[in-house]
């Protein structure tokens, strides 16, 4: 079987976890099959890579995704299965499954109905975006969704799925590279003491991750323990302002307060997640969350909101705590979340058992060995109805 995976996101050029998942699904699929990787921008080892149309340079950046999805189309052409990622590359999977009368497999990280804040980064090209999502969702012959909550959240935002067609293969993580280390070095070239112990966040700064609710949380926290925010890429600069000011705010009233505003190579990401007294996710959305998973494999504890996908990786009481989130009642979400931080916080035999859990569950349950056959049972699936 050749594999033609579509993907905005290859190394190095990775900001999300639709990226992380990527990376490692086709790693353990080429040990299975032939697969070809379609990436955006520069030339990347590893992947057929493909530049913004000069064309379309001043365009709306809805438009500049679509003019590179129809770039990829030459080089489909052999695929027998186009399996896509995220809205940006669904039109070449869709469009290159028309053309080549090929199956079109696509992975549902997120969804565009899911995210109104998007239109404060792309103004009308929101409404592009969701266009081409729901154009590729429907006519898709094969939607995998990484969690139950996303298969939910997919047949309710879109019911014209057929739900048969919606399959659920989880995110991975890939706990060999991703465990706890002993080495500090990472901390203290960033300014932050080992010995203190620290709330750990890691996300980009948009509405999605719930940074604002952590700030505001940490406010409510013992003087005692530290926050290190590691936070980029802003959807725009009123947002990166907004998180500044918090943050200043913030580190105006106690120490300890670290902002790492560049995104850390990945062994020293590990680094500073093995050291963690405790991870938090404050999330509005989240599909799965595999910077939930990251924090398990390196044996921390996870406080995290109980929304999409985060509640079939963090069990609660058990790996972490949830926290419910009630979009109409904020302030008692920043509340709560403060005081399972606190709680978790205030007891290292707890927190060490829940981080030993974990490291347990995301080894035993999230290995993309798994994920890569069962990925590939659906294109199997997909093949057959397809042919009939």
């Amino acid at each position: 079987m050749r594999i033609s995976i579509v993907t905005k996101e290859w190394p190095p050029d990775i900001y999300g976890g639709a990226g992380v998942h990527v990376e490692h699904l086709v790693e353990e699929l080429r040990k299975l099959e032939t697969v070809d990787v379609h990436a955006f921008g520069a030339p990347k080892e590893g992947a057929l890579t493909y530049a913004t149309p000069s064309e379309l340079a001043s365009a709306n950046a809805a438009i500049q995704v679509l003019g590179t999805n129809l770039s990829m189309m030459g080089d489909l052409a052999n695929a027998d299965v186009i399996h896509s990622h995220t809205w940006y590359a669904n039109m070449a999977g869709h469009i290159g499954g028309l053309l080549y009368s090929r199956p079109h497999i696509l992975t549902a990280h997120s969804l565009e109905p899911r995210r109104p804040w998007k239109a404060e980064q792309l103004g009308g090209g929101y409404a592009v975006s969701s266009w081409a999502e729901v154009t590729a969702y429907l006519a898709a012959d094969a939607v995998i969704a990484v969690s139950n909550g996303m298969r939910n959240d997919i047949l309710e935002c879109y019911p014209d799925i057929d739900p048969e067609k919606v399959k659920v293969v989880y995110n991975g993580i890939n706990t060999e590279s991703v465990q706890r280390v002993n080495d500090t070095s990472a901390l203290t070239s960033n300014g932050i003491d080992p010995e203190r112990p620290y709330v750990l966040f890691v996300g980009r700064i948009t509405r999605q991750k719930g940074i604002m609710h952590l700030l505001r949380a940490a406010e409510m926290l013992p003087a005692e323990f530290a926050l290190v925010i590691c936070a980029s890429s802003p959807d725009t600069p009123e947002l990166g302002d907004e998180v500044s000011e918090q943050i200043a705010k913030l580190a105006a009233t106690r120490t300890g307060v670290h902002w790492i505003k560049d995104q850390l190579p990945r062994p020293e990401l590990v680094q500073v997640l093995s050291h963690a007294a405790v991870f938090a996710c404050p999330s509005i959305y989240e599909p799965l969350g595999i910077v939930n998973l990251e924090a398990m494999a390196c044996e921390v504890a996870v406080v995290a909101s109980d929304v999409g996908g985060i509640p079939e990786v963090v069990v609660d009481g058990a790996t972490g705590l949830l926290v419910h989130y009630d979009e109409n009642d904020t302030a008692a979400f920043e509340t709560d979340f403060a005081n399972a931080l606190g709680s978790v916080l205030g007891d290292t035999n707890r927190a060490r058992a829940m981080g030993a859990a974990g490291r347990e569950r995301a080894v035993k349950e999230f290995g993309w060995d798994r994920i890569a056959r069962e990925t590939i049972s659906v294109y199997q699936e997909a093949l057959e109805h397809f042919s009939q």
